[in-house]
C-alpha cells in the first residue's frame, strides 16, 4: 500500500484512496467546503511523488508545476510526501478594516491586505481564521474600493461564521488563494441585456459585477433580482435603490422566498441576446436556470455559481 508522509507523520492507505479523506482520517486536518474542486479550501502540495488528479484543469499550470493539488479531487496511487497549506507560511497577511451587520444574519467583512491584491469582480478567495478556512466571493470592486469586502450568511452555525462573529477592526486574518469563478463582467457585453439573479448572499459578487458593469457604462438594460428568505434579507436594498435611481437602464426586483415561484414564472426575455448571471444556493440557482431556459435563454448565455452550505 502507498505511504503518505506529512511533516513527521507517516501512514499507509489503500491504493485509490481519496487524498482528502485519507489526510483527515489520519489526523491531518485539511479544511474543505464543496468537495467538487471549486472552493480550493483543500489545497495541498505534493513535494515528492504525485497523486491521480481528476480535475487538473482546476488549478493554473504554474500551481500544478509547483505541486499544488486539490485534495478532494485526488487519489493516492503511490508513495507521496505532502505539505498542507499553512496560512502563516503560504497565505497573505491582512487585517479586518470593519465588521458590521447589514441585516439580522448578514455579516459584512471589509479586509485590508498587507500588500495590494489584483482581482476582478466576482472572484473567490479563501479566508483563514486560525486553522479554519472558508471560501467567499468578493463583493468589492477593485477600481473603487480600498478593501476586500465579503458578505457572510450567519443564519446557521458553523466554525468559520462562529469565529467571524467576534471579529473587530484591526484583527488579523489570513488570505488564501484567489481564484476565478464563473461570474464576471465582459466589456463586450456592453450593449446586450443583462440579468443578474441572486439568492441570499449570492447578491455579494453580483453587486460587485453590477457596479463593474455600470462603471464601464453598460448600455443594455440590466435587471437584478434578489430572492431572500424574507423582507429583512434584502440587505442591500438601499444601495441598489440608489443605483437604480441614478441609472435609467437598471431595474431591481426584490422577492421573498414565498414570492419567488410566481414571480419567476412570469419571467420574460425581451431579447435572445440576453445574458444572465445567477448566484446562490444550488436549489435556487437551479430554479433560476430552469425559468431562464423555459423563457428561451440559450444555455451558453447563463453563467452560474453556487454556494454550498458549510460554515
Amino acid at each position: 500500500m502507498p505511504e503518505v508522509t506529512v511533516a513527521d507523520r507517516h501512514f499507509t492507505v489503500a491504493v485509490g484512496s481519496n487524498l482528502l479523506d485519507a489526510l483527515n482520517q489520519s489526523g491531518v486536518a485539511v479544511p474543505y467546503s464543496c468537495r467538487a474542486g471549486s472552493c480550493h479550501a483543500c489545497l495541498v502540495q505534493c513535494v515528492a511523488g504525485d497523486v491521480r488528479d481528476s480535475r487538473p484543469d482546476a488549478l493554473s499550470p504554474t500551481q500544478r508545476d509547483q505541486g499544488w493539488r486539490l485534495a478532494c479531487q485526488c487519489q493516492v496511487v503511490e508513495d507521496v510526501r505532502i505539505h498542507t497549506f499553512d496560512p502563516q507560511r503560504d497565505g497573505q497577511a491582512a487585517r479586518v478594516a470593519a465588521a458590521d451587520w447589514l441585516g439580522p444574519n448578514i455579516l459584512r467583512l471589509r479586509i485590508t491586505p498587507e500588500r495590494a491584491l489584483r482581482y476582478r469582480a466576482g472572484q473567490h478567495m479563501v479566508l483563514w481564521l486560525g486553522e479554519i478556512a472558508r471560501p467567499y466571493s468578493l463583493a468589492s470592486l477593485p477600481e473603487e474600493d480600498r478593501f476586500l469586502e465579503f458578505h457572510l450568511d450567519c443564519r446557521q452555525a458553523g466554525q468559520f461564521v462562529d469565529a467571524a462573529r467576534s471579529l473587530g477592526a484591526g484583527d488579523p486574518i489570513r488570505l488564501g488563494e484567489l481564484r476565478g469563478g464563473a461570474l464576471h463582467y465582459d466589456p463586450d457585453w456592453r450593449d446586450r441585456p443583462l440579468w443578474l439573479l441572486a439568492a441570499g448572499t449570492g447578491l455579494g459578487p453580483l453587486f460587485g459585477i453590477l457596479r463593474e458593469a455600470l462603471r464601464q457604462q453598460h448600455q443594455g438594460v440590466i435587471h437584478l433580482v434578489h430572492v431572500a428568505h424574507d423582507a429583512a434579507g434584502h440587505y442591500l436594498d438601499k444601495p441598489l435603490a440608489a443605483l437604480a435611481a441614478k441609472h435609467r437602464n437598471l431595474t431591481v426586483e426584490l422577492l421573498t422566498s414565498a414570492q419567488a415561484p410566481s414571480a419567476l414564472a412570469k419571467l420574460r426575455l425581451a431579447s435572445r441576446q440576453t445574458l444572465a448571471l445567477a448566484c446562490g444556493h444550488p436549489e435556487r440557482v437551479e430554479a433560476f436556470a430552469k425559468r431562464l431556459y423555459l423563457a428561451g435563454l440559450p444555455r451558453n448565455q447563463l453563467l452560474a455559481d453556487v454556494f454550498l452550505s458549510r460554515g
